[in-house]
């Protein structure tokens, strides 16, 4: 089939409906547009694991904290189908926000999903308050919308990844989290939408964020466990024009923050450069 973009609800639904009543499965890729790699390895799993593909592509804009880009956020929807179709999704649904919040004045109007506070107090949602629960809100909406059997997300947003894993066992969806790993470009910057706000020059800056995850991840092999000291190693390999908003160490099962790694854990980082907020991570492995 070839690709369609819809734009309501009610419409998505009745074809989604007709899919099951085929005995089709479904995965779901939610996205904010823009595609590039990164999002299309995630379309491709999607694609060898179910039936039908379905991609959201919706700026959404409860998940934007005060003075975020969410106006500047790109939008290149046309772009998005031709990537989209050659990774095999079968339908992009794109819907405008009053779609998704009819009448939306203030946030305050809406019913939120809210995950755990002290998952969220630490990491992104230390600076960006709310914005978990904009994300989770959403993808709660999508998840009822498009009721799919499967739903693919990127480990590079490993916060996000681990608080909609939980979600979905609290809150009992019928849905098959399927993680998918970080993409990199070749330099070994992690692949973001927000890559086409560097200028090359903020680009080999940006490159020292994996850099220093790299660095970390040999001084564990190295034999350095204390994450004071492996903090100090990933510091010390960071451009001095990288605006650091953290760099933490949490356990891979509970998120908590560890200070010696004795099992599997994550290594995140956050930092601006230019004025543009990266994300990146690695896994350690024990």
């Amino acid at each position: 089939m070839s690709l369609v973009v819809i734009n309501e609800i009610a419409k998505l639904r009745e074809v989604i409906k007709n899919y099951k009543k085929e005995g089709k499965t479904v995965a779901l890729v939610p996205t904010m547009g823009c595609l590039h790699d990164g999002h299309k390895s995630l379309m491709q799993k999607a694609h060898s694991i179910a039936d039908i593909t379905v991609i959201s592509v919706f700026v959404n804009p409860i998940q934007f904290c005060p003075g975020e880009d969410y106006d500047k956020y790109p939008r290149t929807l046309d772009a998005d189908k031709v990537v989209a179709e050659s990774a095999g999704v079968d339908i992009i649904f794109a819907p405008s926000v009053n779609e998704m919040y009819p009448n939306l004045n203030k946030f305050s109007d809406l019913t939120m999903v809210v995950p755990p506070y002290e998952l969220t107090d630490i990491m992104c949602g230390k600076s960006r308050v709310g914005h978990f629960d904009g994300v989770e809100t959403v993808v709660s909406k999508l998840f009822n919308i498009v009721q799919p059997d499967f739903a693919c997300f990127g480990m590079k947003d490993i916060q996000q990844l681990f608080l909609i894993k939980k979600m979905v066992r609290d809150l009992n969806f019928p849905i098959e989290i399927v993680p998918c790993p970080l993409v990199r470009e070749e330099s070994g910057l992690a692949l973001s939408s927000r890559n086409k706000y560097l200028s090359p020059e903020q680009k080999e800056i940006a490159l020292s964020l994996s850099k220093a995850l790299f660095a970390i991840r040999d001084a564990y092999k190295a034999g350095i466990k204390e994450t004071k000291k492996l903090f100090d190693v990933g510091l010390t390999n960071l451009d001095k024009n990288v605006e650091l908003e953290y760099l933490e160490f949490v356990d891979n099962d509970t998120f908590k923050p560890v200070e010696s790694i004795t099992k599997t854990t994550i290594c995140a980082l956050a930092a601006r450069v230019g004025g543009v907020r990266l994300i990146d991570n690695i896994v350690v492995e024990v």
